[in-house]
């Protein structure tokens, strides 16, 4: 019977490399990582941070952006890119919130992904880091890329991708997984130039630069 060998994975040394890995967008409340997290599509974590004070300051709950004027909230996360449909989103999760879950961030995915603005990605982040619930994994674009530059999957949807991960590392580890592979994608396995030579996990990836 032929022996299949196992592939190696960036976890181990991941985790002593970065062992401060965190969600880097700034909240102190559900709510605030909800509304953030959907003002980071296609947006600096950076970016958004810069934005997000002066939002909540003005709107600190659900009801409070629920009742606002568009057009404010537009002013406010104008700064954050593709500013008119999430204004909008944010805006409706905030109404959604008030009239189906008495203003509180629901804790599972089946009632977050209805909620407007809200896929998987987001509610992995929420639920993860606000909650501590590994529902899945967060794939933004550092987790797609790396998953495919270390061999993990050959997918390129996100959920795909997802569902790839997923039975390669213990669920108490999906999390944190997402934490590992967006601080090496921001800190040395960059789109355009990876930093190969840099790389301390070069010797486990199929796609190191020779």
């Amino acid at each position: 019977m032929a022996v299949t060998k196992k592939r190696a994975t960036p976890r181990p040394r991941a985790a002593a490399l970065y062992p401060d890995a965190h969600c880097e967008l700034d909240y102190q409340t559900p709510f605030q990582l909800l509304v953030a997290t959907i003002l980071s599509a296609q947006c600096t974590d950076k970016r958004v941070n810069m934005v997000t004070p002066a939002l909540f300051e003005r709107f600190p709950s659900p009801r409070a952006l629920a009742d606002a004027p568009l057009g404010e909230i537009e002013e406010l996360v104008r700064t954050a890119g593709f500013y008119h449909n999430k204004a909008k989103n944010i805006q409706g999760m905030a109404r959604a919130l008030v009239e189906h879950h008495d203003g509180e961030v629901p804790t599972t995915m089946e009632e977050l992904v209805v909620l407007p603005g809200v896929g998987r990605k987001t509610a992995n982040v929420v639920l993860g880091n606000v909650f501590g619930i590994n529902a899945g994994v967060v794939v933004d674009t550092h987790v797609a890329r790396l998953s495919t530059r270390f061999g993990l999957t050959r997918e390129t949807d996100p959920v795909k991708i997802e569902q790839a991960l997923i039975p390669l590392f213990p669920r108490e580890q999906w999390t944190i997984l997402s934490h590992w592979m967006i601080w090496h994608g921001r800190r040395v396995c960059d789109a355009r130039k990876p930093r190969c030579s840099e790389c301390t996990l070069r010797d486990i990836c199929p796609s190191a630069a020779a």
